[in-house]
């Protein structure tokens, strides 16, 4: 198989095929030409119901579908999706803007969620114990919730799908996913693909549209559980309906992660992690680096001196141009709240060292590029500091030691992600031990954790208990069960026994 989706206007994937919803519309952009370069579908309640309703009605035989057999259809599933990799990354592309290595490298973390879902014969296994009473046995097992739902953010249109669908339709659940409206033909690729890899039809369901179809998924009673990623303030908000609505769910919201930069830290290793970190995917990330910790002045100035002469040579252009660093904003009104950003750091007094704002890319004049943005001696009392830019902007705060550091970290309201450069074992033995923050690296800019693990921050940064893929998926998409079993010997009479029962 190797299909290229190319639509005149997007609809949305229910039951195996495309389904039609023209009773209102949305462009989608390519950035980096600013031009409209095809339609999507807003989903009405109805549809969004009728995803519903067929998800339902593949429950209860995707449920008694063996472990292993849901397994192999993951594994040509993952075949299948190598396959198509490149169509894949190129629709990426054309729709965010990020460049196609980036959008590559995407797809293939999400890949591996994939390949971890394989694991489903292993992963689903329950617990036994016998004898735990005079003849009694008892085991716990792991059964699917039915219906669950995932919200996802224009940022990775692949892998963040890939985050949640995957492990839950292994659990023997079945699914409707809503992409970002923004860029949506990944996930309807993907919707394909996975049909072809043998799923049945209504197990995975892909419904487009805006907050009318969020607030039917979240409402709706048949739906039960959903997974979220977006900014803090609409995970909050999914948190809260869904709960109060009776659901579980998992909302991973925004974040403002910090990098330390330690005396002795090897400082151009640190420059060219934080250049990847703060300026890939044109800070669209919610594990970039949007804020640089300097410890002492000295290491502030050099700090701020390589940083600059690297942003000189930073490549912004078309992601499908190969050599490119960095592609456009997603849209024209995230250029504009971005720009606005850079512009309020000059007004709060911080040192604009380099200033993105004028860039101009020959022959994409209309496409939604702003170059990277650097920030000295910015204080923890800025907006600019305080608030998720998400874009390419980078901060440069300077303090006097590494408990200093750790204090302005702790002190904000989000926790997602963090890292501290350093040769020294026993700061960063301290700074892992005890920063509260969700993924911590060291040496490494971006901790986003691999399949094995799960992914999710602290305070702000996720509302709800688990966590996103790995180990936490199997707890959030399966209801644990505990029997306790005993057979009496036949022909004995037994007296009632009004004591609570116990092995005492």
């Amino acid at each position: 198989m190797n299909v290229h989706l190319k639509l005149e206007t997007l609809g949305h994937f229910i039951n195996g095929a495309a389904v039609a919803d023209g009773a209102r519309t949305q462009p989608v952009f390519n950035p980096a030409s600013g031009q409209v370069v095809r339609e999507v579908s807003l989903a009405a309640r109805a549809t969004v119901e009728q995803a519903i309703a067929v998800a339902a009605a593949a429950f209860p035989a995707w449920r008694d579908t063996p472990p292993l057999k849901r397994a192999r259809i993951m594994f040509r599933f993952k075949d299948l999706l190598e396959q198509n990799a490149s169509a894949i990354a190129e629709l990426i592309t054309e729709e965010h803007g990020k460049v196609f290595d980036d959008a590559l490298g995407e797809f293939q973390r999400g890949v591996e969620v994939v390949e971890y879902a394989c694991a489903a014969p292993q992963l689903l296994k329950g617990e036994h114990a016998k004898n735990v009473g005079p003849g009694i046995d008892s085991w716990s097992e792991f059964q699917p919730l039915g219906v669950v739902a995932g919200i996802t953010p224009f940022n990775f249109p692949a892998m963040v799908p890939m985050w949640m669908f995957p492990m839950a339709i292994v659990c023997g659940n079945t699914f409707v996913l809503k992409p970002s409206e923004r860029d949506p033909s990944a996930a309807l690729l993907i919707a394909q693909i996975f049909k072809e890899a043998g799923l049945p039809d209504g197990v995975f369901n892909v419904v487009n549209g805006d907050k009318e179809a969020v607030d039917t998924l979240l409402t709706d009673p048949r739906v039960q559980a959903l997974s979220f990623v977006g900014s803090t303030p609409i995970a909050e908000y999914v948190y809260q309906t869904g709960t109060k609505h009776g659901k579980r769910i998992q909302a991973l919201g925004g974040a403002k992660n910090h990098a330390i930069v330690m005396p002795d830290a090897d400082i151009d290793n640190a420059v060219s992690a934080l250049m990847g970190a703060a300026y890939g995917s044109c800070g669209e990330r919610c594990m970039a680096i949007s804020v640089a910790v300097a410890v002492g002045d000295e290491v502030g100035d050099a700090l701020v001196a390589k940083l600059k002469q690297r942003l000189a040579h930073l490549k912004v252009g078309p992601g499908t141009l190969p050599g490119m660093d960095m592609g456009p904003l997603v849209t024209r009104a995230h250029y504009e709240k971005v720009r606005g950003y850079v512009d309020l750091g000059v007004e709060e007094g911080a040192e604009l060292v380099v200033d993105g704002r004028g860039l101009t890319v020959p022959g994409h004049e209309e496409g939604f590029f702003l170059g990277g943005c650097l920030f000295d001696r910015v204080l923890p009392s800025m907006r600019v500091y305080n608030e998720e830019i998400f874009g390419p902007v980078l901060c440069v705060v300077r303090v006097k030691s590494q408990e200093e550091a750790m204090a302005l970290i702790d002190a904000h309201e989000y926790g997602n992600g963090t890292c501290i450069f350093t040769r020294d074992g026993e700061a960063a033995r301290y700074f892992t031990d005890n920063i509260k923050v969700g993924m911590v690296g060291v040496n490494v800019p971006l901790p986003v954790p691999v399949a094995i693990h799960s992914f999710g921050g602290w305070k702000r940064s996720l509302f709800g208990d688990l966590y996103a893929y790995g180990p936490d998926s199997v707890r959030f998409y399966t209801r644990r069960k505990t029997v306790t079993q005993r057979w009496p010997a036949g022909g004995v009479r037994e007296l009632a026994q009004f004591a609570f029962p116990s092995n005492g």
